[in-house]
């Protein structure tokens, strides 16, 4: 494969989310601390990412589980390096 981000050397049990979108959402949920994430959905990326300062109306981040990055890495299959939200 090829690697995008940081490149070093990780470990931890490997899971997996088979949801079409909420990568974001996955990235950060806590119950992924240290593990890395498969996505199964070939596409990843190509809509960018939401605003970390969109807030529901009790003040919690809309498309955040909490406002740290929670897996130790993520896999994908086909990453998009252009993003568009048309």
């Amino acid at each position: 494969g090829i690697s995008f981000g940081a490149e070093k050397p990780v470990n931890g049990e490997v899971v997996f989310s088979t949801g079409m979108v909420g990568y974001t959402e996955s990235l950060t949920d806590p119950s992924f601390r240290g593990q890395i994430l498969a996505l199964t959905y070939p596409m990843v990326g190509n809509y960018g990412v939401p605003s970390p300062t969109a807030l529901d109306k009790y003040g919690l981040q809309q498309a955040f589980e909490s406002s740290n990055i929670h897996a130790t890495a993520l896999l994908v299959q086909d990453y998009s390096y252009t993003y568009s939200h048309w």
